[in-house]
């Protein structure tokens, strides 16, 4: 006999289920108590979730729908999705879209929560219905945007292979979760927007537009649609920083755009991220056409097992890093987690895939049963990885559908440690956490097994006479983790390496880093090997001036110095691994452009290399062959300097200030720069190119070249600058300014962005270069530093005192605590506000009374730093 009470006796949350019951209206109440099985599951749902309770007492009509749901319950597909969405938004037609979509996803979240939590499905079949959903819902809006883009500008066009006109293509690729189709409840959607080629539309209620207009166009609108809400919450939070470029990057892309930048461009994150890629919305044509030219790129038949490892294994530590910060335990990034199952599947992939097609499985799960077969790794692993990821991915889902949000964090409160356990069907909380940590305990041991890591172990003393590195005592080892966890991990998987970081650091004042560096090179015999030789005494001269620096035997200044100079030495040391490759011909020659912190020869931990390849043309040789020929080269001297090796890599090398973007040429002769900048740089661009420097050291770049092009970029920068309006150039320097706010910046109160947000560095160096173009202010040749050209402006008459005391000392400031961010906790533009142990390591390397002493500051210097950029430019 059916006993209510005792139903809600058994319940994880009994309390929760009663609130429920009560809630129901008497006619509800009335009809669920004729359905004895309806009202189990709602009952059920209410103790599971109060996010799902909510929505079914807010609408009423769902508990008959569900009713009915109830008879069929196995999975839906995308197409019977689409169905049911057509069939919702007919009974739902006064509904906006956005609104339409976010409705249609929480009650279809209510059927495939009950199928999980009844253990109707396996995790697999829940988290690919989830995906459907989110597919279903792609496509859907997708169409809508198509109606309204193709009614405004008409249909984007094409030339096919015979030069006749037809319909341009669109595919939104999924990535991530959603491209493994193992989203879950709570997931952001990671989406690649590509169309199939440039051309122009037709023309409609407007005039015709390029396809890429159209097309990024199309893109902002299906994002507009699912991801921005009405009141109700959007239907999903779309994340584009995947996409080539980052939140820099265009929004959609063609197909040849696409690949060039996977082929040319992409770090080895970025190609491996493409292992979970595939069609979500649009035509899967485009998406095959894409997939078929960059899977060699991802897999590839050369692929060294060990590189592959160490690739995969960066990103990985990395993301430790951040998981390191958190006091709670975490499903997903905390070591044994969701994420390091998901390596070891990619990893193993990576190395294999190439030589194996069959080990191509976006799924988790479908690759680790492949890996098995190939007995690459057991049976046995293979069961263990299975069954933690069965159960992390089961408790990550009761933790989001409580209150629909992203979070993966164990919960530290007993009661609500216990009331997860219980829904999680463990007894008690003590007991949830043994299972959890012996599950994440044999993913790490297998995780271990398969990067083959070294457990951190201390050297013996070195012998009686030699020296003793400091790096080797347990309490020189300890003070690192504290001040540097960054450093330390380093240090730690590496006693070698510890040694001869000491070794460099007691005289690094002194140190000969090109000599070392070509020194190592020199046995090197091929480009592997030099590429190996490059990154362990790279490695070994960047940690040895980290240390000096952190334990401050070195002043910051001295520190940028250092790396600025290990910086040019490397692209020197780059140019001369290129030039062994081409054995049979005159080595190439390669102008180097610096911008960013290497133009201003202050360079940080963790700093891009901004940079600009140039080579001088030779007026007798073809054009193309040339061009070949140097693009060659340019391909090499790249990934020469950010390649991932099993010995690492140097840095990220970035050349979206190149002429024409990420359309353009990886490396384009001088004459073709000058006349670019000439004719065709948009006046944003010349705010870039003003601090341009030649690098004009070295005995294999093209030193000469590089300091005659810097010359005539000064020249021309200077002079178009004058030519244009003052009132365009400060317009031009604000769009700039606050579209790179907008992008890179939230509107979380506690966030603080020294960067990116308004009183932040870009305030300055906007400013500062707005005025140097205005008024014809050249970089001093001697000392491009902030503080000096803020001087010389000052000097000149085109900076106030007042302006100047703001600028000059904020720079001092904020220089100081970015400095202190990347030293103690790593490479990041925000302060880690929330994270006390961080905030306590940048307080006491900024010598700091507390938190609110620096934040109190930081207030301060951001206000008057902000105040002077407005009386600027505005």
């Amino acid at each position: 006999m059916f006993s209510e009470d005792q139903i809600i006796s058994e319940l994880p949350d009994a309390d929760a289920a009663r609130r429920f019951r009560d809630a129901l209206s008497p006619k509800i109440a009335a009809r669920l108590r004729r359905d004895e099985g309806l009202y189990s599951d709602v009952l059920t749902l209410a103790a599971y979730s109060p996010l799902l309770s909510t929505t079914l007492l807010q609408n009423e009509e769902y508990f008959a729908w569900l009713g009915r749901q109830r008879l069929t319950m196995g999975g839906r597909t995308k197409e019977e999705l689409l169905e049911s969405l057509g069939r919702f938004s007919l009974t739902n037609s006064t509904l906006d879209p956005q609104t339409l979509f976010s409705r249609f996803r929480r009650r279809e979240l209510i059927r495939i929560f009950l199928r999980d939590i009844r253990r109707l499905a396996t995790v697999a079949e829940i988290t690919d219905e989830i995906s459907s959903l989110a597919d279903a819902i792609l496509e859907a809006a997708l169409v809508e945007s198509r109606r309204e883009m193709d009614k405004r500008y008409g249909q984007p066009l094409e030339l096919d292979e015979k030069q006749r006109s037809r319909a341009a293509e669109f595919a939104v690729i999924a990535l991530g979760k959603l491209g493994s189709l193992e989203l879950n409840y709570a997931s952001d959607v990671d989406l690649l927007f590509i169309y199939s080629s440039d051309g122009m539309t037709a023309g409609a209620e407007r005039d015709a537009i390029t396809n890429r207009e159209y097309f990024t166009k199309l893109a902002q609108h299906v994002i507009k649609l699912v991801g921005e809400g009405r009141g109700e919450g959007a239907a999903y939070r779309v994340d584009m920083r995947l996409r080539p470029n980052g939140s820099l990057g265009a929004l959609s892309m063609s197909l040849k755009d696409t690949v060039d930048y996977y082929t040319e461009t992409a770090r080895p994150w970025e190609r491996q991220m493409l292992i979970r890629s595939r069609i979500s919305a649009g035509e899967a044509r485009v998406c095959r056409q894409f997939w078929n030219l960059v899977s060699p790129l991802i897999y590839n038949s050369k692929t060294n097992v060990a590189e592959a490892l160490a690739g995969v294994r960066a990103s990985k530590e990395s993301i430790d890093e951040n998981a390191r910060r958190k006091n709670s335990l975490d499903v997903k990034l905390s070591p044994g987690g969701i994420r390091e199952i998901e390596f070891i599947a990619q990893a193993l992939q990576l190395a294999h895939g190439g030589r194996d097609k069959w080990l191509r499985s976006p799924h988790t799960l479908i690759a680790l049963s492949r890996l098995a077969d190939r007995e690459l790794i057991s049976p046995s692993e293979r069961a263990e990885l299975s069954k933690a990821y069965d159960l992390l991915r089961r408790t990550e889902h009761i933790l989001q559908m409580e209150n629909g949000l992203q979070t993966h964090t164990i919960p530290t409160d007993a009661a609500k440690l216990d009331l997860l356990a219980k829904r999680v069907r463990f007894a008690t909380g003590a007991e949830i956490e043994k299972g959890l940590a012996r599950s994440m305990k044999r993913v790490r041991k297998i995780f271990e097994r398969v990067f083959d890591h070294d457990s951190p172990n201390v050297a013996e003393e070195t012998a009686p006479g030699a020296l003793k590195p400091k790096v080797r005592s347990a309490t020189q080892v300890s003070k690192i983790a504290e001040l540097s966890p960054p450093f330390a991990a380093v240090l730690a998987n590496s006693p070698k390496l510890a040694e001869r970081v000491e070794q460099y650091r007691a005289s690094i004042e002194t140190l000969d880093l090109r000599g070392k560096i070509f020194a190592a090179l020199a046995p090197a015999t091929d480009f592997g090997m030099r590429l190996d030789a490059l990154r362990h005494e790279w490695t070994t001269i960047y940690t040895a001036i980290g240390l000096a620096d952190l334990f401050e035997e070195i002043s910051v200044d001295r520190s940028k110095a250092m790396q600025t100079n290990l910086a040019e030495v490397s692209l020197d040391a780059a140019m001369y691994i290129v030039g062994k490759e081409f054995t049979d011909k005159i080595p190439p020659q390669i102008a180097v452009i610096a911008l960013g912190k290497l133009g201003g020869q202050r360079l940080d931990f963790g700093s891009d290399l901004d940079i600009i390849l140039s080579y001088t043309a030779d007026p007798a040789a073809k054009l193309d062959a040339q061009q070949q020929y140097f693009s060659r080269a340019a391909e090499l001297f790249i990934n020469s300097l950010s390649s991932m090796t099993r010995a690492g890599s140097l840095y990220r090398v970035d050349l979206r200030l190149r002429p024409f973007g990420s359309k353009g040429l990886s490396i384009i002769s001088s004459n073709a720069f000058i006349e670019y900048l000439r004719t065709t740089a948009a006046v944003w661009e010349l705010l870039a190119f003003v601090k341009a420097r030649g690098i004009a050291s070295g005995d294999h770049l093209d030193v000469a070249g590089a300091t005659e092009l810097e010359t005539q970029i000064r020249e021309i920068v200077h002079s178009r600058a004058a030519a244009t309006p003052v009132e365009e150039l400060r317009e031009s320097t604000l769009s700039v300014r606050e579209a790179l706010r907008q992008r890179r910046t939230t509107a979380r109160s506690r966030v603080v962005d020294i960067k990116y947000g308004e009183g932040g560095m870009l305030d300055i160096y906007f400013a500062m270069r707005f005025l140097q173009l205005r008024d014809g202010v050249l970089d001093d040749e001697t000392d491009r530093s902030t503080p000096n050209t803020l001087k010389r402006l000052l000097d000149s008459n085109s900076l106030s005192k007042e302006n100047f005391d703001a600028l000059k000392e904020g720079h001092a400031f904020l220089s100081a605590v970015d400095h202190a961010i990347r030293l103690c906790i790593g490479r990041s533009t925000r302060l880690p506000v929330a994270d006390s142990s961080a905030m306590e390591r940048i307080v006491r390397r900024l010598k700091l009374p507390s938190t609110g002493n620096l934040v109190e500051h930081l207030t301060i210097h951001r206000l008057a730093i902000r105040e002077a950029y407005e009386a600027i430019l505005q």
